[in-house]
């Protein structure tokens, strides 16, 4: 089933327009099995009221405190906790550690213009860093080109200054995947627990049913022209499953035009020769061509459906990941 994640960001400025003091507490260092990772945030208004979170539940009320605090004077705080190795398994840890995090005040620490354009930034998909020192503050916005490594590997964190918190904002990520097929229902189970919004694109009805993807986003769309509604970007991975050149070519048409960062085709190595001969009658390059993974999928043996989404899981995040 699709599942709804708040808006942190945004959530803060809609509590602070309604008029309720609000701070925003970030995780800026963490120990490596934490249960949430650096850039985790917490919404606190001046109530105690919360919304996310900060840790498996051991330092949440303590940050809490803090945060109202911090709304009522204004000042941003840095909170060291160290923890336990009892505290530790007590929220599913191996070991204690370390967890730094930083209360912000919004409109006196993070400044509501800044907040506005960050919200923004993310309503439209325009990857953004969120900025600022540790000690004094300061916060700003930079875009992709600031920090290109840590936006291609989603990793928020403290620069090698030790004073410098930068906080990825990136685009979700997508998966659509064009043929509602058994590879599918397995696939899209796979793309969500990775982070991914799975889309099925679909125009027959026997596959594209509610009944076998239940509570999945399906549409019914000509594939070219569902991918064009969906605005592909560079957080976009497209899958074609249909087997069918009447299908698959018009999706595959429409991605290489597209900046998705990935393009993964069912079929064999005869049948991406045939389909390599159609894409270049219509004009594309060898280069173009070549940003198709045919045969999808990591070369794990697989041979089963549920196999076959591993693989194509498997090199999906690799591509992703891979230095551009």
């Amino acid at each position: 089933m699709t599942q709804t994640i708040t808006d942190l960001p945004k959530l803060a400025l809609a509590w602070h327009r309604a008029g309720r003091g609000v701070a925003i507490a970030t995780v800026v260092q963490t120990w490596g099995s934490a249960p949430r990772p650096v850039g985790s945030q917490l919404v606190i208004d001046a109530d105690g009221a919360m919304e996310g979170s900060v840790s498996g539940g051991c330092v949440e009320g303590a940050v809490i405190t803090e945060a109202i605090e911090a709304v009522i004077d204004g000042k941003q705080k840095l909170l060291h906790f160290g923890v336990s190795d009892d505290e530790a398994f007590a929220v599913g840890l191996a070991c204690g550690g370390e967890i730094k995090v930083l209360v912000e005040p919004v409109g006196t620490v993070v400044p509501v213009e800044l907040l506005e354009r960050l919200v923004e930034a993310r309503e439209k998909a325009i990857p953004v860093a969120y900025v600022t020192d540790l000690e004094r503050g300061g916060a700003r916005l930079q875009p992709i080109g600031a920090y290109p490594e840590r936006f291609r590997l989603d990793r928020s964190g403290v620069e090698e200054d030790g004073q410098t918190f930068v906080a990825i904002h990136n685009p979700p990520l997508r998966m659509i995947i064009v043929g509602a097929v058994h590879i599918a229902q397995h696939l899209v189970e796979m793309a969500r627990a990775c982070g991914y919004t799975p889309i099925l694109i679909d125009p027959r009805p026997a596959f594209g049913s509610a009944a076998r993807f239940p509570g999945e986003t399906i549409l019914d769309d000509w594939p070219d022209e569902a991918l064009r509604g969906l605005k592909l970007d560079a957080r976009t991975a497209v899958v074609t499953l249909t087997h069918d050149p009447k299908l698959d070519d018009p999706a595959i048409v429409t991605v290489l035009e597209s900046a998705a960062f990935y393009l993964g085709c069912l079929g064999s190595t005869r049948t991406h020769a045939k389909r390599v001969e159609r894409l270049k009658e219509v004009g594309f390059t060898d280069e173009e061509i070549a940003r198709i993974h045919a045969p999808v999928g990591l070369d794990l043996g697989g041979r089963d459906p549920a196999e076959i989404a591993v693989s194509i899981m498997a090199q999906v995040t690799e591509t992703l990941r891979k230095p551009k």
